[in-house]
């Protein structure tokens, strides 16, 4: 929606995206005849969320809460690494943070905008970053096997609000 020749962005629909994360992840497991238990559906919902990168202890005290009593990091863990091994998650590197995937099952590039200002990410997949790179690998006689690329700056909500107090 335009307002004031700019992009005003609607509010976002978490259910929308934790609903398919869900569908996405039952789908798969039945696939893979793997099994998402109770808690590690829980981790996938927590991660789903708010589209920010959530670290192992964030996701402990989180489930936690959710369960009304202690999680230990040995079970966070377990399920995180479950989800990374199925493609349901990423780890996002420069953070040691985790973040829901929304192309499970496969392959794409990781190529992660983060916002530096309210911490939101979003994966894009981008068919033209992949090439340049394997291209770049086979020249260098170098065997990809995954690439992560982390961008840095402000989201179209964050760049909206630093718009609106520098105009101010």
């Amino acid at each position: 929606m335009l307002t004031n020749s700019r992009l005003v962005h609607q509010p976002h629909d978490h259910s929308r995206c934790i609903n398919a994360a869900l569908a996405s992840a039952n789908n798969l497991c039945a696939e893979k005849n793997a099994r998402l238990t109770a808690t590690r559906e829980s981790v996938l919902r927590l991660l789903w969320q708010s589209h920010q990168p959530l670290g192992a202890y964030q996701l402990q005290d989180r489930l936690s809460k959710l369960l009304n009593k202690p999680v230990a990091p040995a079970t966070i863990y377990r399920a995180v690494d479950f989800l990374l091994q199925l493609g349901l998650i990423h780890r996002i590197a420069s953070l040691n943070a985790y973040i829901g995937c929304p192309f499970p099952n496969s392959e794409h590039s990781n190529l992660f905008m983060i916002c530096t200002d309210c911490g939101s990410t979003a994966e894009v997949a981008h068919n033209t970053i992949n090439d340049l790179l394997q291209s770049i690998s086979d020249k260098a006689h170098f065997t990809l096997k995954s690439q992560s690329l982390e961008l840095f700056g402000l989201c179209p909500q964050c760049s909206a609000d630093t718009e609106e107090s520098s105009n101010g």
